[in-house]
């Protein structure tokens, strides 16, 4: 599967803002972004002017990025939620938020939604007693995921868990640390979607083109 495997620190740099793709680093003053905030490359620091396309482009480029998705997935993902009923962006969020890697990541089973990923496919969790390795599948209200036994003992897997606090933890998922689970309370809540912050209209407008 084809996927981005060069330097993440320098895709924030280039959206100009964190799209905390490595973890704890990224609340740290090691962030790359804290240290220089502005696009890489040799003309990243001269000022250009931007149009509409550009600006919608970026944005879009940003959510993409922020979820770990190519071009032909995250298209995908949008013509579903352009077929759903309500508000196009809004579903879009949900729907890349319901992912299991993005919600491993939300439990604070992994620092980061790169690393959740990693940890799905590796086998290490159950989803209502079974065993799901797939990183897009589609998590519903009351689904249960839980460690595997002997994952439990995984040393990043901890270390995570215990900084997950830190983060916080959104109103839709609920965390047992104590019995390595947690479940999808309910949809993802717009208004708590705002790390990174998206302006979603923006990608609707690009699509609608």
């Amino acid at each position: 599967m084809a996927r981005y495997t060069g330097p993440v620190c320098r895709l924030c740099r280039r959206e100009t803002m964190k799209l905390f793709l490595k973890g704890d680093r990224c609340y740290t003053d090691k962030c790359a972004l804290e240290r220089r905030n502005y696009a890489p490359g040799q003309h990243g620091q001269g000022r250009s002017k931007v149009s509409d396309f550009g600006t919608q482009l970026r944005e879009k480029q940003r959510m993409k990025r922020t979820y770990g998705l190519l071009e032909k997935q995250f298209r995908a993902y949008f013509d579903k939620a352009d077929r759903m009923k309500g508000v196009t962006g809004e579903n879009l969020l949900v729907l890349l938020e319901r992912r299991l890697d993005s919600v491993v990541y939300r439990l604070g089973f992994s620092s980061s939604r790169a690393e959740g990923r990693a940890l799905v496919r590796q086998g290490h969790f159950l989803v209502n007693g079974r065993k799901v390795n797939v990183p897009s599948y589609v998590m519903r209200p009351d689904d249960v995921i839980e460690l595997r036994e002997k994952s439990r003992k995984v040393a990043r897997i901890n270390e995570a868990l215990d900084g997950v606090m830190r983060r916080g933890l959104p109103s839709w998922v609920e965390l047992d640390r104590e019995a390595f689970k947690g479940s999808l309370k309910t949809l993802p809540v717009r208004e708590e979607m705002t790390t990174p912050a998206f302006q979603e209209q923006l990608i609707v407008e690009l699509y609608s083109k």
